[in-house]
């Protein structure tokens, strides 16, 4: 029987810290069958170490916390979301596509990560930084890792195995950094704030379709991240209607982002201006137990955000997470025989 999606969840949330001693209780049992990667410098884990670029995570103090103590091409000095995510879906880390050389497809069977720092949703983002693995290539890396499962499992176990795979999209910051807020080609003189949101949304739409000064936050770009956010629902009313046998829902966290800044001291900060990283468990600690408030479950439509994680895990279809600096768009497709 052909198997639709029913629910697509879309986030919109500001990058959180996580601490490094809260571990994750991974299931005992794989709760999907593998993890695939797709993103920028959020989710890169050692891709740029194989490329032309400064965009590199190669060197200390990267990795300094992370389990190995090494880095690893992350840039983090532990782990990224998407390592707490395959933890949590009873996962090991999923490796970096460009490492992987055997051609076998058991190095692959829990999943890849293509992402590339400096990546955007246009093909010229980041370019500035050097040699990055663009998104439309990423997503022609995972048509090829698709297509190598169906070569070694068969078409039918492939497609049922990538159906029931999560699938992780983080990117969209340096669409703006790197493209717009740079200037780059004159755009700000051909495209206002608003058009050029309207532009990224509707690049983002088919991607999913078919295949501070003086550490303040500038007005400018939330400025920006608020239209997109915008454009982002108004593409969720049209996915609706197109796609009609799933559905969507938008969740804009940017207001969770600006609660912590208004709110700086009940999330363990004592200033805005200076960075966390390095400040160990009692930070991140504070962090992970609020990360789940009471405002942050309620900003989702049709569908509470609560509503939604409490739906039986064993119902998961198909995950794709897009992620810019403060934005965050996860679908979740729950399992339906039709």
């Amino acid at each position: 029987m052909a198997r639709k999606p029913l629910l697509l969840l879309l986030l919109l949330s500001f990058s959180s810290s996580f601490a490094q001693d809260q571990q994750p209780q991974s299931p005992t049992t794989p709760l999907v069958p593998a993890l695939f990667v797709i993103g920028d410098s959020s989710v890169d884990c050692g891709t740029n170490n194989y490329l032309g670029t400064v965009a590199r995570a190669d060197r200390p103090p990267y990795g300094r916390d992370f389990d190995t103590h090494n880095a690893t091409g992350r840039f983090s000095n532990g782990r990224v979301v998407v390592d707490y995510l395959a933890l949590n879906l009873g996962l090991p880390f999923v490796p970096a596509y460009l490492g992987w050389r055997s051609g076998n497809y058991q190095d692959m069977i829990h999943g890849m990560n293509y992402a590339s720092a400096a990546a955007g949703i246009f093909f010229s983002s980041g370019s500035d930084m050097g040699q990055h693995v663009s998104l439309t290539q990423q997503v022609q890396r995972f048509s090829d890792t698709a297509q190598q499962l169906s070569l070694s499992l068969g078409p039918g176990p492939a497609a049922d195995f990538i159906a029931r795979s999560v699938v992780y999209v983080s990117i969209g910051s340096n669409d703006f950094i790197h493209l717009y807020l740079a200037n780059s080609s004159n755009i700000q003189s051909e495209y206002l704030p608003w058009e050029f949101s309207h532009i990224l949304a509707s690049n983002l739409k088919q991607e999913l379709k078919y295949r501070s000064q003086d550490g303040r936050c500038i007005k400018e770009i939330n400025d920006a991240i608020i239209e997109f956010n915008f454009e982002l629902k108004y593409m969720v009313n049209e996915l609706n209607k197109e796609l009609t046998g799933a559905q969507f829902t938008f969740c804009n966290a940017f207001e969770g982002s600006m609660d912590i800044l208004a709110n700086q001291r009940v999330y363990g900060f004592e200033t805005q201006r200076r960075l966390v990283v390095g400040w160990g468990y009692a930070v991140n600690k504070i962090l992970a137990e609020n990360v789940w408030s009471g405002l942050h479950v309620k900003m989702c439509y049709p569908m509470n955000l609560h509503e939604m994680v409490v739906r039986p895990h064993h119902r998961l279809r198909l995950s794709w997470c897009l992620q810019q600096k403060h934005t965050r768009v996860e679908i979740v497709s729950p399992e339906k025989s039709q």
